[in-house]
């Protein structure tokens, strides 16, 4: 799939698969200017790039394992959603967890993007056929 993009800073850079698209879905966004993530405080961190995602399709922005696991940063509106009709720069919401400042550097990878499809709906008001689950919901599997 082939999907038009663009440089807004000079220090962007394009997505990529660390391992080839064969192995990751994901590919890394990284951030273009250096950032603090003081504890408890969302940051909007710039990628430099737009993009033009299209109709059917959307770009999804997730958070990396590692920033989690080692240093607690988190997206707190996990996924974002890439909508085919925006074209403003590319930001990622990132949240630190832990106790003490973290720097995000330039170049730095802070998130990871998959492009997917989705469907258009169509609502239809109208009685709902069963099933044998019905209504059983929120812990009603007994786990």
């Amino acid at each position: 799939m082939r999907i038009r993009i663009q440089r807004i800073h000079p220090g962007a850079k394009l997505p990529a698969y660390a391992h080839g698209p064969a192995e990751d879905a994901g590919m890394d966004l990284c951030a273009v200017e250096d950032t603090v993530l003081e504890p408890g405080v969302p940051y909007l961190v710039a990628t430099g790039l737009t993009l033009e995602i299209p109709p059917g399709y959307e770009a999804q922005v997730r958070p990396r394992s590692g920033l989690a696991l080692k240093h607690a940063i988190a997206m707190p509106n996990a996924p974002g959603t890439i909508d085919p009709g925006y074209r403003g720069e590319i930001r990622v919401i990132l949240l630190n967890l832990g106790r003490e400042a973290y720097t995000i550097h330039a170049g730095d990878r802070v998130a990871q993007m998959v492009v997917a499809r989705y469907a258009a709906v169509e609502w239809v008001e109208e009685p709902l056929a069963d099933s044998a689950r019905g209504e059983g919901g929120f812990g009603s599997s007994g786990n």
